[in-house]
C-alpha cells in the first residue's frame, strides 16, 4: 500500500477569501466575479505512485516510486518529504528546482537531482509554458513512514 499524502493549503478557499478581503463580490444575479477580481494561481503537479516494495537487503526502509506530470508552467507548493531521502529524474521537459539554502538549478530531459532528508525544498516548477514536463520520483524511507508533502513549518 502506498502511502503518500499531501497536506496542502485550499487554493480555492485562499481565492475565495482573497477576493472576499478585497471587498469584491461577485455579481449575485449572474454568480460571476468581475476579470480583474480572480486571482490566478500557477497550474499544480500530479503525482501518481507506482511502486512501493520494502528493501530486501536494507531492514526497515523502503523504495516508493512514482510519476510526476506538471502541466505547462505549473509548480508545486514549497514542501518536505519527511525523513525520505529523494531522488528525482527529469523524464520529460525542463523543471527549475531549489533547495532551501541552495542555488536554483535547472534540470532537462535526462537530468536528476537528490533531497536529503528532511529538506525543504522551496521550488519546483516546470520553466515551459507550453510544454509539459515529468519526473520519475524514487523515495527511500523508514518502512511504515507516510511519504508527506508538507507545508514548511511557520
Amino acid at each position: 500500500m502506498i502511502r503518500i499524502r499531501f497536506a496542502r493549503g485550499l487554493l480555492a478557499a485562499g481565492m475565495v477569501a482573497a477576493t472576499a478581503a478585497c471587498g469584491v463580490a461577485a455579481d449575485h444575479a449572474s454568480g460571476k466575479v468581475p476579470v480583474a477580481a480572480v486571482i490566478t494561481q500557477p497550474p499544480s503537479e500530479t503525482l501518481s505512485p507506482k511502486l512501493e516494495q520494502a528493501l530486501p537487503n536494507v531492514k526497515g526502509k523502503t523504495f516508493t516510486s512514482a510519476i510526476v506530470d506538471f502541466p505547462p508552467a505549473a509548480r508545486a507548493v514549497p514542501h518536505r518529504h519527511g525523513d525520505a531521502f529523494v531522488y528525482a529524474y527529469v523524464l520529460e521537459g525542463t523543471m527549475r528546482s531549489q533547495i532551501s539554502g541552495e542555488p536554483v538549478r535547472t534540470y532537462h530531459q535526462g537530468e536528476n537531482w537528490v533531497e536529503p532528508p528532511g529538506a525543504h525544498h522551496v521550488l519546483t516548477e516546470n520553466t515551459s509554458r507550453t510544454k509539459p514536463a515529468k519526473l520519475l520520483v524514487v523515495f527511500i524511507s523508514d518502512t511504515g513512514d507516510e511519504i508527506k508533502v508538507d507545508d514548511p513549518p511557520s
